[in-house]
């Protein structure tokens, strides 16, 4: 085997292990949360020693952070405004909707997780809760981007409000879900609150615009 295909496989394999520990984390996490997480657990989960996982990962609080930060990838591909061919602009808006739904739907746990990091206070704060935090700030302003290309009369103040409002709503339904069960249809829920958002910034943008 030539250096060239010894370091692929490496790579591969790193990324095996790298998988592997990060899909163990979340499943943990998810039962346990942040205090109920550890490498020992983890270890146990994945099936692979603990030096495995320190050589990926410094500590439990790199650990949890790399977990949401994987999440957030795949979450955020769906905080996107579908072109102009899926429609009108309320059509796009809730598309948009759908496709957040079902990606919080498939992968819940960076958000939960999230969320319950995000809510408590630490003497020092973890990592993964900075992380958290971040991206977050990422989506409110890929969110803000949105209401302006759909709603170009409305100032800024108007555009971080709506923002706010739709984010906000956004974490009560996902929050409800959690609550009662997989029995909610989150996609459906998303879509009527994507239609009233956009009610709302319809009206607002409406008096927005100067008196002829």
């Amino acid at each position: 085997m030539t250096r060239g295909n010894t370091d692929r496989k490496q790579r591969a394999n790193g990324a095996e292990s790298r998988r592997r520990i990060l899909d163990a984390a979340v499943e943990i996490a998810g039962e346990r949360g942040y205090d109920g997480t550890s490498i020992a657990a983890v270890s146990a989960k994945c099936g692979l020693p603990a030096s495995s996982i320190y050589w990926h990962f410094r500590d439990k609080d790199d650990l949890i952070a790399a977990v949401i930060e994987r999440g957030f990838k795949s979450w955020l591909a769906a905080v996107a405004l579908p072109g102009e061919e899926t429609g009108t602009p309320l059509e796009r808006v809730t598309a948009m909707a759908t496709n957040v739904a079902k990606a919080l739907a498939d992968s819940p746990d960076f958000l939960r997780l999230g969320l319950m990091l995000a809510l408590e206070r630490r003497p020092t704060e973890p990592r993964g809760r900075t992380v958290f935090l971040q991206v977050r700030e990422i989506a409110h302003r890929r969110t803000v981007d949105v209401v302006r290309t759909l709603f170009p009369d409305l100032d800024d103040d108007a555009s971080e409000t709506l923002t706010t409002y739709a984010i906000a709503g956004a974490d009560g339904l996902f929050t409800h879900r959690e609550i009662t069960g997989d029995t909610v249809d989150l996609v459906a829920l998303f879509e009527l609150h994507a239609r009233l958002v956009y009610d709302a910034a319809t009206r607002m943008a409406e008096r927005a615009q100067p008196c002829s």
